[in-house]
């Protein structure tokens, strides 16, 4: 006799495991590690963000990473974070490696995120790399045209997003020379 399907309690159950070890990878908040870089992820949605994350533990990024990411839902914060303003004005901690980044976030949007971040010369040197769900042809103009370094859509299959993202790791952090912020 050929067992039993798990019942959906016990996926959620093992769903909710996998999800408390992924999230054990990331940081919680700007100020639980402010010695070593991040790379910041903007992304409002929580089961776009576990998908992602999922895919990079998958892949042992996470583990061969000498960076720490960092989760932010909405641009607000975030930019409050980088330019160090509101709760964030105490905060010394280096500036993140990397902008992964949503177009379609609540409050300040990601178009707008971009244009911030690239008109100040303190910041404009971060990569981002857009992931979005858009593939309009107006969206991908805007954010090249605001400074955008890479455009990518979220694939809807988990091999093409495993290959989307590990192509997108490998050039970012084994191919291409990000500028120091030292």
């Amino acid at each position: 006799m050929s067992p039993s399907p798990p019942s959906p309690l016990s996926r959620r159950r093992r769903g909710a495991r996998i999800l408390n070890f992924i999230m054990s990878k990331l940081i919680n908040s700007p100020w639980e590690d402010v010695t070593d870089p991040v790379i910041i992820a903007i992304e409002d949605s929580d089961e776009d963000f576990y998908v992602f994350f999922r895919t990079i533990q998958k892949l042992g990024i996470l583990e061969r990473s000498a960076h720490n990411f960092l989760r932010f839902q909405d641009g607000d914060d975030f930019l409050d974070y980088l330019f160090r303003q509101g709760n964030y004005q105490e905060l010394k901690a280096p500036l993140p490696v990397m902008i992964l980044l949503d177009i379609n976030l609540p409050s300040t949007d990601g178009r707008e995120i971009i244009t911030h971040v690239k008109q100040s010369t303190a910041h404009q040197m971060i990569p981002i790399v857009v992931i979005t769900t858009s593939n309009s042809p107006k969206d991908i103009d805007s954010c090249y045209r605001k400074g955008a370094n890479t455009y990518m859509i979220k694939p809807i299959g988990t091999l093409e997003m495993q290959e989307k993202i590990q192509t997108l790791f490998h050039y970012w952090f084994s191919t291409a020379v990000l500028p120091s912020h030292v």
